[in-house]
């Protein structure tokens, strides 16, 4: 007798095979995940694909440089070519103004900033102010930065400000006006650098007019007391008088020899020894004029002297700080700084921001590599827990 065997043909039952159900794959994701990666990018594309508004940029270039800026040489364009220009500190100045409260002041006398940078239907995380932002003088410099960035290439020396608002219009009003701020600026410290130089070459201009005055009026009043136009003059005609003198004296001498030779007891003896002794005391008297005396022309020549050189060295002085003046005010023109627009504001026709998708994809990336690190690290803390 033979026993009957029941075959069973079909799929092994899981109790028997002992394999457990799997959970779905959205179980399966760590709930860090979600938390730091998904999350974030979540209310990220949510906010920027659905709410951030729409910004205009509108965007100009300029270059500050002086009248009598020259071509770099070689050695300074190679410098160029590796990034190693020298900075242009005039157009940093212009950079801190456009950015200051002082553009900021400006801005707001011929525009209504407020409204420009809130207007109705700006999302709250975009507009000024923001939700943890407060309507103050302070909070409206701090919001208004966020419009407005200025950047420098040193390779060329071209500056480049970019104006951000939510109507097109607006934003190239408010870079505009910046630029023409930025132009007043630079013609406010050319007049400054300019008046700076020149005030003090005239200073000293007419410093050296007073002293040149003060020696002439010197010089005039010697004259009056003395009655001497020049004593140096004088001088040279009593010295010429007194070798006339001197020539007549001789002649006398050589005379009356003569007739002493012919007649030795002739009457012209005393005639000319007479006239001799009054040739001589002339000459006496116009030498102790001369000098020798306490009011000689020797001293007062020595004080004419005095007074004639403190005056042609002040005409001197004067003559240099004139020439000084023409320096200054030809090098002040030299050292004008410009600012020439390389390129005007530009009106957009479309906005520029936000980046939506950048936006959303740099903060997945962002949070993916948060996450990365902090499972690298709550990894090696596990492993050395288990050690």
């Amino acid at each position: 007798m033979t026993d009957n065997k029941l075959n069973y043909i079909g799929p092994i039952p899981k109790m028997l095979t002992f394999e457990q159900d799997r959970p779905a794959w959205w179980k399966r994701i760590p709930v860090a995940a979600l938390l730091v990666v998904a999350l974030p990018t979540l209310l990220a594309a949510i906010y920027f694909l659905l709410i951030a508004s729409p910004r205009y940029v509108s965007e100009a270039q300029f270059i500050v440089r002086s009248a009598n800026q020259n071509a770099p040489s070689t050695i300074g364009a190679a410098l160029q070519g590796v990034g190693l220009a020298p900075t242009q500190t005039d157009a940093f100045a212009v950079h801190k103004y456009i950015t200051s409260r002082d553009s900021l002041r400006e801005l707001s006398q011929r525009y209504e900033m407020s409204a420009i940078l809130a207007p109705p239907g700006a999302d709250a995380f975009s507009r000024y102010p923001r939700p943890w932002e407060d309507r103050s003088t302070e909070g409206l410099y701090k919001g208004f930065q966020r419009f407005v960035t200025v950047g420098f290439d040193s390779t060329t020396g071209i500056s480049t400000v970019r104006v951000e608002a939510f109507r097109a219009r607006d934003a190239q009003a408010l870079t505009e006006a910046l630029l023409a701020g930025g132009e007043q600026l630079v013609n406010r410290m050319n007049d400054r650098a300019a008046a700076d130089a020149v005030a003090q070459a005239r200073q000293s201009q007419e410093e050296a007019r007073t002293r040149l005055g003060a020696a002439q009026m010197q010089l005039t009043a010697f004259r009056n007391r003395e009655q001497f136009i020049d004593p140096e003059l004088a001088a040279r005609e009593g010295s010429q008088l007194i070798g006339g003198l001197q020539a007549e004296v001789a002649g006398l001498r050589a005379a009356r020899a003569q007739v002493a030779s012919e007649a030795p007891n002739s009457p012209q003896l005393s005639t000319f020894d007479a006239r001799i002794r009054a040739y001589e005391s002339q000459i006496d008297t116009e030498r102790a004029r001369l000098a020798g005396a306490a009011g000689s022309l020797a001293t007062k020549i020595s004080a004419y002297e005095s007074l004639a050189l403190a005056r042609e060295l002040a005409d001197r002085e004067l003559t240099q700080a004139t020439a000084a003046v023409i320096n200054a005010e030809q090098e002040a023109r030299r050292q004008k700084l410009y600012l020439d627009r390389v390129v005007s504001p530009s009106l957009p026709d479309k906005p520029a921001q936000p980046r939506r998708w950048a936006a959303v994809l740099t903060v997945f990336v962002s949070s993916l590599l948060a996450y990365g690190v902090g499972w690298l690290i709550w990894a090696g803390v596990r492993e050395h827990r288990q050690d």
